[in-house]
C-alpha cells in the first residue's frame, strides 16, 4: 500500500493516496446510489402488508420521512465522532449499518421490519458529513476544489444510474435492489478495513464531545438569527416542503394513475437525473452571462409552479405525455435553483460564516424532507392524486413572493 502522508502546512511535497481516494469516491458514489435504487420499488415492498393504496401512500411516505430525520438527527453526532475517533472507524461502522439496513429492508417480513431497515440505514447514512471532512484531511487546500468537484460529479452518477439499476433488477423481485446494494456497500467495507488509512491525526482530534456539537438545532438557530438571511431561506423552506413531498409519492403517484412498473419508474426519475448534470453543466452558464442570481432563482420556481400544474392536469385526464412533460419542466427548474440559492446564500455572509451558513442551511432542507413527506402522504390520500402537485404551485408561488421582497435586487 502507498505511504499515506496526510496534510501539513509545512510540508511542500504532498500526495493522495490512491486507496483512501477510491473508497472516498466509491462511498460518495454509494450515498448517491444508496437513496434513488429504492425509490422505484418501495410502493411494491410495502403493497403486501397493507390492505388500500391510501394507506400504502401514507406508509411510503412514512419511510422517506423517517429516513430524513434519522439523517437530519444522527449527521451532526457522526460529524463529532469523527473528530473524536478518527473517521475511518466512523465511515466503516457506517457503511456496514447501511449494508445492515439493506438486507433488513429486503427481507421484510412486516412494517415495522421496513421501518427498523430505513431507521438503521438513517442513523448511518448521515456519513457524508465525515466523507467531506475525511477528503478535507486527506487533500490539500489548493486541490480541494477540483475532488470536490468530483464528488459532485460521482454523487450525481450514484442519483442517475439507482432509479435505473433499482428498476432492472426488480424484474428478478423487489427485494434484489436491496440485496444488490447490500452487497456493493459489505465489498467497501471489506476494501476500507484492509486498504483505508486513519486521516486525521491524534494531535488534531477533539478532546470532548460537547451537547451542543450533537444538537442539530443549534445550527438551525444560528443560522435564523441572521436576519439578512430569513427571507432568503423561508422561501427556501417553502420550495423544499412540496419537493421532499412529491418525491416521497413519486412512485405511488405513477403507480396508481399510470399502472407504471419500477422499470419505467426508474428509467423516469434517471432521465430526470441526467437532464439536471446537463442543465447545470450547459444551461446554467448561458444563464448566468444575462441573469443574476435572483432573477435565475425565481426562473427555477416559475418553471417548478408550471411543472406542478401540468403534473395535477396529467393526474385529472389520466394522460401520462403531460406528466412527462411536466416533469421535464420541473426538473430543469429545479436544476437552476440549487446553484442560484447557494450563490445569493454564499454572497450574503463573509468568509468566516461559509461553514455556519451551508450547514444551517442543510439542516433546514433536511428538516423539510422530513416534513415534506408527511404532508404529502395524509393530502395525496384524503385530497386526491392531484394534492401535492397543487401544494407545491401554492407554496412556491408563496416562495416567489418571499424572495422578491426579502433580498437585493443585485444578488
Amino acid at each position: 500500500m502507498d505511504k499515506f502522508k496526510s496534510h501539513k502546512e509545512n510540508k511542500i511535497e504532498e500526495t493522495v493516496d490512491k486507496h483512501a481516494l477510491i473508497f472516498g469516491l466509491i462511498s460518495v458514489f454509494l450515498c448517491g446510489i444508496g437513496f434513488s435504487i429504492i425509490t422505484p420499488v418501495i410502493p411494491f415492498l410495502v403493497q403486501p402488508y397493507v390492505s388500500n393504496e391510501g394507506e400504502q401512500a401514507i406508509v411510503v411516505t412514512l419511510l422517506m420521512s423517517v429516513y430524513a430525520i434519522c439523517v437530519f438527527f444522527a449527521a451532526p453526532a457522526l460529524g463529532a465522532l469523527s473528530d473524536k475517533y478518527g473517521r475511518r472507524p466512523v465511515l466503516i461502522v457506517c457503511l456496514l449499518g447501511s449494508a445492515i439496513g439493506y438486507l433488513v429492508f429486503g427481507i421484510g417480513g412486516a412494517l415495522w421490519i421496513l421501518f427498523a431497515g430505513r431507521i438503521i440505514e438513517g442513523v448511518t447514512g448521515g456519513d457524508i458529513s465525515t466523507i467531506f471532512a475525511y477528503f478535507g484531511d486527506i487533500i490539500p487546500p489548493e486541490k480541494r476544489t477540483k475532488y470536490f468537484g468530483w464528488m459532485s460529479a460521482v454523487v450525481g452518477v450514484g442519483t442517475v444510474i439507482g432509479p435505473t439499476l433499482g428498476g432492472v433488477l426488480s424484474k428478478f423481485g423487489y427485494s434484489v435492489p436491496m440485496y444488490f446494494g447490500a452487497i456493493i456497500t459489505l465489498l467497501n467495507v471489506a476494501y476500507g478495513f484492509f486498504f483505508m488509512p486513519e486521516s486525521l491525526d491524534k494531535n488534531n482530534r477533539l478532546k470532548e464531545i460537547t451537547f451542543v456539537r450533537l444538537n442539530p438545532f443549534t445550527q438551525l438557530a444560528n443560522i435564523l438569527s441572521m436576519k439578512n438571511l430569513k427571507r432568503l431561506l423561508v422561501s427556501a423552506f417553502l420550495l423544499w416542503i412540496p419537493n421532499g413531498s412529491f418525491q416521497a409519492v413519486f412512485s405511488q403517484f405513477t403507480m396508481d394513475t399510470f399502472n407504471w412498473k419500477p422499470t419505467l419508474i426508474g428509467l423516469m426519475l434517471s432521465i430526470i437525473g441526467f437532464q439536471d448534470i446537463i442543465s447545470q453543466g450547459f444551461i446554467m452558464p448561458k444563464l448566468l452571462i444575462k441573469l443574476n442570481d435572483k432573477q435565475i432563482a425565481i426562473l427555477g420556481m416559475l418553471s417548478e409552479i408550471i411543472g406542478y400544474s401540468l403534473i395535477a392536469l396529467s393526474t385529472l385526464s389520466s394522460f401520462y405525455p403531460l406528466f412527462i412533460v411536466g416533469m421535464f419542466i420541473f426538473g430543469f427548474g429545479d436544476s437552476i435553483f440549487g446553484p442560484s440559492f447557494n450563490g445569493m446564500l454564499s454572497k450574503s455572509v463573509t468568509s468566516r460564516e461559509q461553514g455556519r451558513v451551508q450547514g444551517g442551511s442543510q439542516s433546514i432542507q433536511a428538516l423539510a424532507r422530513v416534513i415534506g413527506p408527511v404532508i404529502g402522504g395524509q393530502i395525496y390520500v384524503s385530497l386526491g392524486h392531484a394534492a401535492p402537485a397543487f401544494m407545491g404551485m401554492i407554496l412556491i408561488a408563496g416562495a416567489i413572493s418571499v424572495l422578491y421582497k426579502g433580498t437585493n435586487a443585485n444578488m
